[in-house]
């Protein structure tokens, strides 16, 4: 039986692990992926980091790349298998959890690899589940290719034709500006345009260093203004979105409201020549195969910064798990130090 066994092995859980080995611990990584790196791997082609290298560090080992540099996922994907070797880490790739369950002062994990059983669990898979699209995305004909952000890697899966991009997100603009560049077709819009926008570097700074002399990424989610900052609509960082939409070939169409064969209703216009849909409408979460466990409202479990109601289980990676920079791959140190002084 190990002392622990970490679920995820993304940025949260190689966290965890890093303070795990250095208390030598006995202790498995399990990942449902066939490498290190792969949650990032198997999103779209072009996607690069909001943060500069500097705010990209993981306990013990400096993200390898020049002060400012925004890394794409390929580069976090090699830091990651770096950081791995570095520490040697235990890791059991092609295992997927099934189900968790406590019994008798232990949990057992069924996985599809057989069962596991460990003292403590750390849940580390992060805050991306099950990929959302609207009930009437059935609706549509066989005709209209859809895909799902999620698995989105280029405009080369697109058919021929106008493209709809529903989500007003920094994913949603991201792959906006990637297709509408891409092609000569129609790209419509879906989503909000009157959104707040945020360059990468102000004054010569980045965006980043001026949250972190402000303070913004640590404010606590209880606290007064954590609460508002978490309850707002956040920014999009480091896309031009008034440009993207003011290019020719972009049209916003407002939000989308339903759909039917060939003819998709919005709330500004009714389109009838749509061949792709981009759905970038986000995730719902999905801990129902951790049994017996107290969820909240919007079906996140019950914490307080990752310790759970149920005596050693603990969480890392969720959003707002702290902060708002417990979203980021830099921010998540502060998580697994707190964490790691609480369970050690």
């Amino acid at each position: 039986m190990k002392d622990f066994i970490i679920i995820g092995a993304a940025q949260a859980g190689l966290s965890m692990a890093y303070h795990l080995k250095k208390n030598q611990k006995d202790f498995l990584i399990i990942d449902k992926e066939e490498e290190i790196g792969a949650s990032w791997l198997n999103r779209w082609n072009s996607l690069k980091l909001f943060t500069p290298t500097e705010f990209n560090h993981l306990a013990g080992m400096p993200f390898p790349a020049p002060k400012g540099h925004y890394p794409d996922k390929y580069e976090v994907a090699d830091y990651f298998k770096a950081y791995v070797k570095k520490f040697d880490f235990p890791v059991q790739l092609n295992t997927l959890a099934e189900s968790i369950e406590k019994t008798n002062n232990h949990f057992v994990i069924k996985t599809n690899q057989g069962n596991l059983t460990c003292k403590e669990v750390i849940v580390a898979t992060g805050p991306f589940h099950i990929p959302y699209t609207p009930m009437f995305h059935n609706k549509l004909s066989k005709d209209i290719f859809q895909i799902h952000s999620n698995y989105y890697k280029n405009p080369e899966q697109l058919q021929k034709g106008a493209t709809l991009v529903v989500g007003g997100g920094d994913s949603g603009f991201q792959i906006l500006d990637e297709i509408s560049k891409n092609t000569s077709e129609t790209t419509y819009f879906s989503g909000d345009t009157n959104i707040r926008t945020l360059p990468q570097e102000i004054l010569g700074k980045t965006l980043w260093w001026w949250f972190t002399v402000t303070g913004f990424l640590s404010f606590s989610k209880n606290s007064w203004i954590g609460k508002k900052i978490s309850k707002s609509k956040q920014p999009i960082i480091g896309t031009d979105v008034k440009s993207i939409i003011n290019r020719d070939n972009v049209v916003p169409v407002g939000y989308t409201l339903d759909a039917d064969d060939n003819t998709i209703k919005t709330s500004k216009k009714t389109l009838k020549d749509v061949k792709n849909i981009v759905w970038a409408t986000g995730y719902k979460p999905n801990f129902n195969w951790i049994k017996n466990i107290e969820l909240t409202n919007d079906g996140y479990p019950k914490h307080h910064r990752g310790i759970s109601t149920t005596k050693g289980l603990y969480f890392i990676g969720l959003p707002w798990l702290h902060t708002r920079g417990s979203a980021t791959l830099g921010g998540i140190k502060k998580d697994a130090n707190y964490l790691a002084e609480k369970i050690l």
